[in-house]
């Protein structure tokens, strides 16, 4: 394993980052595991309010000290925090461990809005600290494979791109139904993945135009009052004229759990990635030309925890500030504006 770098650049012995695990429920534990299980970084404190998931959380590391809360994880000597907690919480929380020389991990969405994205993206780079996003789908084995047939310029000029994710269930949180907690429904919780999927999948190109139309409960919802959408649809006209459509709900009557796509038409050819049997794991990815199709991937493919494996390898080599979490502002801009309706 390459050495990490300490906080005042000087290089040190070879050895596992010495996390902090800010809110462990089961999305945190999970990339706790995925984490320790790498060998790159070991949990040395862990914060919960729920005393359960602490305990859980102490079953699968158990060297680790329960702290109390973020206060008491910064008076550990962390070499990195991993954040998992309500998304109201996430931009203060990043801000304050950056503000203490901690690099940060944090689910998404980084922030409620643009600007609080923009203010965490701002305290990365005044403390040099590395910043990521668990935007988990970059990481799938087919995506990434799509990814290369685009820049390879295999499917000629990409024009049009459909995304989809439906989740027939819902959270099971309360503040998820709350704006000013969660920052909005299922387009923030769901739709962020296909906005970045969309984003990256082209490297960021600029969005000219949104249209949007947000529903709960199947009818139209205005920009006023604090329901949150349970339905959300949106096209982007980008830089060059190419469109991207995406759709995303919760409890959809879909027929199984989860409908998960995303597809890219060229003129040269097209990419199918989708979930398989309404799996929330299990993807297959094809290339398209024509009538006919070229499997890519098929499962089983472990990508839960690749983004937070990756965010520790590059933190083991270097801890600073990475200009690439711009990215998430892109991402986070696009949001904004598809919750603004612009015609």
């Amino acid at each position: 394993m390459n050495g990490i770098v300490s906080r005042q650049g000087a290089a040190v012995t070879a050895r596992p980052l010495k996390l902090g695990f800010l809110g462990v429920g089961w999305i945190g534990r999970h990339r706790m595991k995925a984490i320790c299980d790498s060998g790159l970084g070991e949990a040395v404190a862990i914060a919960d309010p729920s005393e359960e998931m602490a305990r859980e959380a102490k079953a699968i590391a158990p060297g680790a000290r329960i702290a109390a809360d973020l206060d008491d994880l910064l008076c550990e000597h962390l070499d990195g925090l991993v954040i998992a907690t309500p998304s109201a919480n996430h931009a203060a929380q990043s801000i304050r461990a950056l503000e203490a020389g901690i690099p940060v991990f944090c689910q998404k969405p980084l922030g409620r809005t643009a600007s609080e994205v923009k203010a965490v993206i701002d305290a990365s780079r005044a403390a040099d600290r590395l910043l990521g996003v668990d935007l988990s789908y970059r990481h799938t084995k087919g995506m990434q494979k799509i990814r290369e047939l685009i820049r390879a310029n295999a499917l000629g000029k990409v024009f049009a791109t459909d995304l989809t994710f439906h989740n027939a269930y819902g959270p099971d949180k309360p503040w998820f139904y709350d704006r000013s907690l969660s920052g909005g429904g299922c387009l923030i919780d769901l739709g962020v993945h296909l906005v970045d999927l969309a984003l990256w999948s082209l490297d960021f190109p600029s969005v000219k135009t949104v249209t949007s139309r947000l529903r709960a409960g199947g009818k139209r919802l205005g920009q006023a009052g604090g329901q949150v959408e349970d339905f959300a649809t949106a096209t982007l006209t980008l830089e060059g004229d190419e469109v991207v459509r995406l759709t995303c709900s919760w409890r959809l009557q879909a027929g199984c759990e989860a409908i998960i796509g995303a597809e890219f038409f060229g003129t040269e050819g097209g990419a199918s990635f989708r979930n398989v049997d309404g799996s929330f794991y299990d993807f297959t990815a094809d290339k398209l030309l024509g009538t006919s199709r070229k499997n890519l991937v098929q499962p089983p493919d472990e990508w839960g925890g690749r983004a937070a494996v990756d965010w520790a390898r590059k933190l083991a080599r270097e801890p600073g500030h990475d200009s690439a979490c711009e990215e998430f502002l892109a991402v986070a801009e696009v949001i904004d504006r598809i919750y603004h309706g612009e015609e």
